[in-house]
């Protein structure tokens, strides 16, 4: 085997990487249509019985009259508040400053609904009920659960439910960015439709922790629904057939959606593991999700050289990639699917004692020390 060079090399070629489902190829999609019927009719244009039957069941899965199946969830989310917008003759909505839509889209909301964004709290933090008593009117709030950008955290469902009858006492629709939905149930003990019951719209998604190829649900009323099945035509996302996308999200959703509990376990399990090591903290310190980030006191360039060292010495792969953080620190994100089970615990254990010795080295190294 090539001898890897860079951190992505070395995770693809490991014996056991930790994160994740598998490699996202083409597998995914022959596995979830291995035991389909050829002879079934696709959808065409939103319509017929694979699309109609999978909408409904997610509709009531999210305890919401209607759902609309899109192809993605960007397009879903700018349509939803497009929609609540127009409702309210105001074209303003509120979110956090790390929402996917502020810093992942281009400014698509911006750029072709023209609509003004209110950015609530800071960076660092969630969104709190004093934040949005004090925020000034807009026609919507989104609100992201978990906050993937910042570990992955969430309030309390209490303040979630005063975040929700605040706004419906003051006629400001609450939408659910709820594209890691299914990750958070087992931290709230909560079904979906009761974590759903507090939003007026819905968006949950199929290829994060579902790892479906691709796909998303916007929920809400029955008139929200026809509403948003025109802005799609719109968009140009009714495409005359959706079905490799629905019948891969039907299908990982009834093989992973049961194992989310496992994956949070495994995740609380897998943060112990890294803040047991010098110069790293996790954040969440203790998950509330299959997810959370890990932060290290040590440029980027040296953690890659210490994970690639684990990863030849141990077979186990901790990450494919490190984002620098500041001149002295980085960090990167940990998403806990099926592989984490198949790798034996005697190798975790391994590969920590490995990393905090190559931590400890890099300590010794320089000259601030790294606690």
């Amino acid at each position: 085997m090539k001898q890897p060079t860079t951190l992505a090399q070395a995770y693809q070629q490991a014996v056991y990487p930790l994160g994740g489902h598998g490699r996202r190829n083409v597998q995914v999609l022959k596995d979830a249509l291995e035991g389909v019927d050829g002879n079934l009719d696709s959808d065409m244009y939103g319509k017929g019985a694979v699309i109609e039957a999978f909408e409904a069941r997610m509709a009531r899965e999210l305890g919401k009259p209607s759902a609309v199946f899109f192809p993605s969830g960007t397009m879903a989310q700018q349509i939803a508040l497009r929609i609540w917008c127009d409702e309210a003759e105001m074209a303003k909505v509120a979110y956090h400053p790390l929402s996917h839509l502020e810093i992942h889209e281009e400014d698509g909301l911006k750029k072709l609904h023209r609509i003004e964004t209110v950015l609530l709290a800071d960076k660092e933090r969630l969104i709190t009920l004093a934040d949005v008593q004090e925020m000034e009117d807009v026609a919507c709030l989104l609100l992201e659960l978990p906050q993937r950008e910042i570990g992955g955290e969430l309030p309390p469902f209490e303040e979630l439910a005063a975040i929700s009858a605040h706004c419906r006492e003051r006629g400001i629709k609450l939408h659910l960015d709820g594209a890691r939905l299914w990750e958070i149930l087992p931290h709230y003990e909560k079904s979906a439709s009761e974590i759903c019951a507090l939003f007026d719209s819905v968006y949950v998604s199929f290829y994060k922790g579902i790892g479906g190829v691709v796909g998303a649900i916007l929920a809400g009323s029955e008139d929200f629904a026809a509403q948003s099945k025109v802005w799609k035509r719109r968009h140009g996302g009714d495409l005359i057939s959706l079905y490799p996308y629905i019948l891969s999200a039907e299908y990982y959703f009834d093989l992973r959606a049961s194992k989310m509990s496992a994956y949070y376990a495994q995740a609380k399990e897998l943060a112990a593991h890294y803040n047991g090591c010098r110069a790293v903290s996790t954040r969440p310190a203790v998950p509330v999700s299959n997810m959370f980030h890990v932060h290290v006191r040590l440029p980027k360039e040296r953690l890659d050289q210490a994970l690639i060292a684990v990863c030849e010495e141990t077979g186990v792969a901790l990450s494919p990639y490190t984002n620098a953080t500041s001149d002295s620190t980085s960090a990167f994100e940990v998403s806990i699917g099926d592989r984490y089970a198949g790798v034996p615990p005697a190798k975790i254990e391994e590969a920590f004692r490995a990393l905090d010795e190559k931590l400890k080295r890099a300590e010794e190294q320089t000259e601030s020390p790294l606690r």
